[in-house]
């Protein structure tokens, strides 16, 4: 991955009991009313777009990417996924996160939040080096700054 920008702070730490407990009660705070700051998608949209960095890591439901595909991932978007650099308003979406349909909002919120807590319960040690579907091995600080950037750069979105 190359080191570590020190332009950034390091992000809090996922795999803690109080950065959960942070970000539920952040996730707690949108409503399926709530409108986005930008975007298009709708809070139980956005929610649903988030379950979809976890569906991938604890679920069998999305094809890991192979070949040239991988290697255009790895060298190509890897580094603005995992690093600590926040995202930028209105960034490209992959294929597999996009969300146009609608969606119950308390399931999505249910599902979040369930895989919240399963992150901590599992631990930071279950990912340090587990594969990821696009991006092949991970450290736990590479996890960590997906999982938690992503979710941040969302709630956010949505005043949170």
């Amino acid at each position: 991955m190359g080191p570590i920008n020190k332009n950034y702070v390091a992000l809090p730490n996922i795999f803690t009991a109080a950065v959960k407990d942070a970000l539920i009660e952040r996730i707690n705070g949108i409503t399926p009313e709530t409108q986005p700051k930008w975007g298009k998608m709708n809070a139980a949209q956005m929610l649903a777009h988030c379950n979809v960095t976890y569906e991938m890591a604890f679920e069998d439901k999305h094809k890991k990417a192979k070949g040239l595909k991988k290697w255009i991932l790895t060298k190509l978007v890897k580094n603005t996924v995992v690093s600590e650099k926040p995202y930028k308003h209105n960034s490209t979406t992959a294929p597999q996160f996009l969300v146009s349909a609608q969606q119950d909002f308390e399931q999505q919120k249910e599902r979040l939040i369930h895989y919240l807590n399963e992150t901590v319960n599992l631990g930071e040690q279950h990912f340090d080096g587990k594969e990821s579907n696009s991006f092949g091995n991970l450290s736990k600080a590479e996890w960590n700054n997906m999982f938690y950037k992503h979710l941040d750069h969302h709630l956010k979105q949505f005043g949170q």
